[in-house]
């Protein structure tokens, strides 16, 4: 790659992540993260700081462990919520539809992919030294692991990250993400205590997901832990398919797995430094290099460009419906990091390459139109500075 694209990349990354640092005190409290975007998601969110974390590394290694610090301060005997709202309150509209007992709780009650250990143990050192990761993994396994084999499962479409997926539409129904009713699970759930294990019992839905599980393992991983992994194979892999597919418990109506929609999450699993390289490889040159699936489209397109449900967005009664098409960099850098580890640095360097040419034109945006790489969703959005892992990789820890 040549130095000034990378010097490029460094410097659209350096401004946004030093525009979007947010640090003050509540309720007793330092704290210190990153705003998704300051437009839209001026919150902290779970998952995006493990991410930002990763990144500010790079910068500036105090803030790194602050924005995970700040995750913890806010954690409640383990539990850390999807979001937290620090700096400013809930505002009544969204109240209506985030994952909230009351409009002035501290967090959601529901959780993000746990990708905690594992952004600490790149950005911060190790996370067994911090106990509060331990409780935190503590309550995952008690809470989420429905099954006793350390696979988490899913209470809400939006605890994936991916929220309206089409590979959710036949396990919530009319209740899936994005369309009016939604907000009709979030009440159920709400009335449940959002334990999922009261709901499972109730008939569910409930998901052991494919990206979820894929951080879990990896944090699992950092913590010196058994790895998920052989058991995320069990469950999820589809030989016949060459496919990885969620296990969902559901009301909805059935689907045969070869009619569930192709979606980027089965190709999260090429992140995983223990997956077998045999499921690895058929990923790649069955899958990822399919140019009517994947490889055609700006990296990574969230469906495949062939899937029936494949479009740039989707409105339901003016809602616009995402994670139905475009594509988004930190799903770009899971694959990127599976294509160095099996041997594909050409593919991973021609990837890297045509998402660097997207994000110098468009900015970092939330994500970018899979066929023509229009920026879409936040402008300025945190962990597309992800890119910057991929143009100059750094050695991790």
């Amino acid at each position: 790659m040549e130095d000034t694209s990378v010097a490029e990349v460094a410097e659209l990354c350096s401004r946004v992540l030093q525009q979007n640092w947010r640090e003050g005190d509540q309720a007793g409290r330092h704290y210190g993260f990153t705003a998704p975007s300051p437009g839209h998601y001026p919150w902290q969110w779970y998952w995006d700081s493990g991410f930002h974390a990763i990144i500010w590394r790079r910068l500036d290694p105090a803030r790194s462990r602050l924005e995970l610090e700040t995750l913890l301060d806010v954690s409640r005997e383990g539990f850390i919520g999807h979001t937290s709202f620090l700096g400013r309150p809930l505002d009544l509209e969204r109240a209506t539809r985030y994952n909230v007992d009351t409009r002035h709780a501290p967090t959601t009650s529901t959780i993000q992919p746990p990708l905690l250990a594992w952004a600490w143990s790149i950005a911060v050192g190790d996370p067994t030294a911090e106990p509060r990761i331990s409780e935190h993994h503590q309550w995952l396994r008690t809470h989420r692991d429905l099954d006793g084999d350390n696979l988490l499962w899913l209470i809400q479409p939006d605890e994936s990250g991916m929220d309206a997926s089409p590979k959710f539409d036949h396990v919530w129904g009319r209740r899936a993400h994005g369309l009016w009713p939604f907000p009709l699970l979030i009440h159920s759930n709400r009335r449940r205590g959002f334990d999922a294990h009261r709901i499972a019992a109730d008939g569910g839905p409930v998901v052991c997901e494919v990206v979820t599980n894929v951080l879990w393992s990896l944090s699992e991983r950092a913590m010196g832990n058994p790895s998920p992994t052989p058991a995320l194979v069990e469950r999820l892999w589809n030989d016949d398919l060459g496919r990885f597919i969620d296990d969902a418990r559901s009301p909805a109506r059935s689907i045969d797995a070869a009619d569930i929609p192709l979606t980027w999450d089965t190709l999260a699993p090429l992140a995983l430094p223990d997956l077998p390289d045999e499921i690895g490889h058929r990923l790649v040159q069955e899958v990822l290099l399919r140019p009517d699936w994947f490889w055609d489209g700006v990296p990574l397109p969230s469906v495949a460009l062939s899937d029936p449900t494949h479009t740039s967005q989707e409105f339901f009664w003016g809602r616009r419906r995402i994670w139905r098409g475009p594509a988004w960099v930190n799903s770009a850098w899971f694959v990127w990091m599976g294509l160095n580890r099996l041997g594909y640095a050409e593919k991973a360097a021609e990837m890297r390459d045509r998402l660097v040419a997207v994000v110098l034109r468009e900015g970092l945006r939330e994500y970018y139109d899979a066929r023509t790489g229009a920026g879409m969703g936040a402008r300025d959005f945190g962990w597309s500075a992800l890119l910057w892992e991929m143009v100059d990789p750094v050695e991790n820890g």
